[in-house]
């Protein structure tokens, strides 16, 4: 691949992480004070929903800190290895564990009778793409296993 494609995911990833950032420091405690003020009545679920929120950012960094690492292992003609192979099982993981953590946080606020429908139609979205990141990167990471091990058997023919 060229150098060009990688490079414009590896900006594309930084400029994601980056405006993430900036609304998990920014926005967020500013909206949840804002939330709270406006509904008195859920006041109360400031803070576990901004607990919660946090704890989804932590897997999400994650995976964007692997997605880098295997856009250079790309870039240094790596791509064909059990590293690459281990970056998109982290990917996976990190999905899988995003998704997780939306669906116990639509559920806690269910039991809260607290779930706005345009945050269950978000929450919905984010569970979904988080799956389907993880269902791509799974086949990926069989694919890679399955053409490592035809190049091991390849190796040991010749």
């Amino acid at each position: 691949m060229k150098q060009g494609a990688t490079l414009f995911l590896k900006v594309a990833i930084f400029f994601i992480g980056v405006t993430v950032l900036v609304l998990c420091v920014f926005a967020l405690p500013r909206l949840a004070s804002y939330t709270a003020e406006m509904y008195p009545e859920f006041a109360y679920l400031q803070y576990p929903v901004l607990i919660g929120l946090y704890g989804t950012v932590i897997p999400f960094f994650m995976g964007l800190y692997q997605t880098l690492q295997l856009l250079k292992f790309i870039d240094q003609n790596y791509a064909f290895s059990d590293r690459s192979a281990a970056a998109l099982m982290y990917i996976k993981y990190c999905a899988v564990t995003i998704s997780i953590l939306y669906a116990a946080g639509t559920l806690f606020l269910i039991t809260q009778s607290a779930l706005h429908p345009g945050i269950a139609i978000i929450g919905l979205i984010i569970i979904f793409t988080s799956v389907v990141i993880a269902i791509f990167a799974g086949v990926l990471q069989k694919l890679l296993k399955n053409a490592l091990d035809l190049k091991t058997e390849n190796d040991l023919t010749v």
